[in-house]
């Protein structure tokens, strides 16, 4: 009798099945996002970036991070991020959209030589290694320029914190 108090219907109903069903659709978990993340971002690393990125990033470097809703009720997709070293980051999240489905967007966050950090968008390989041979002189550090207002009002002491906590 307990039972038909806390479910009453019977546990192979249609409406059990159901229930069961809407249960599982309810998406990943935290804990499946941030792996879904990680091999998302290995697997997309692999395929886009086979001589460069793939030859140095391992699968197991990346860091799974769940959806969250952020300022502005703006919805931000699981992501993961790789630690590159000297204050480097790769960052890794789909875009969704109904039009184009889900999209790789891989970005590289860099140190600028203010103290802040640069975000700089990935498209392809080629782009990469542009963007590597434009950072060499500097050692893998942004040049801060007051007029491209490129580099964010992110301290270094966050992204460390970070890196220091799971690597």
């Amino acid at each position: 009798m307990t039972d038909t108090l806390t479910r009453p219907y019977a546990a192979d109903s249609p409406l059990a099945v159901l229930l069961d069903l809407a249960a599982d659709a309810s998406g990943p978990d935290e804990s499946e996002q941030r792996d879904d993340a990680e091999t998302a971002a290995a697997h997309y690393v692999y395929r886009a970036y086979p001589d460069s990125l793939a030859q140095v990033v391992d699968a197991m470097a990346w860091q799974g991070y769940p959806s969250f809703t952020g300022a502005g009720d703006r919805r931000h997709e699981p992501a993961a991020v790789a630690w590159l070293d000297g204050g480097a980051w790769l960052h890794h999240t789909l875009r969704l959209s109904e039009r184009d489905g889900a999209v790789d967007v891989l970005t590289m966050i860099v140190p600028c030589t203010c103290g802040r950090y640069t975000d700089i968008g990935l498209d392809t390989e080629d782009v990469l290694l542009e963007i590597l041979a434009e950072l060499a002189p500097t050692r893998g550090r942004s040049v801060h320029d007051e007029r491209a207002g490129d580099c964010r009002s992110v301290p270094a002491a966050p992204l460390s914190q970070l890196a220091g906590g799971w690597r």
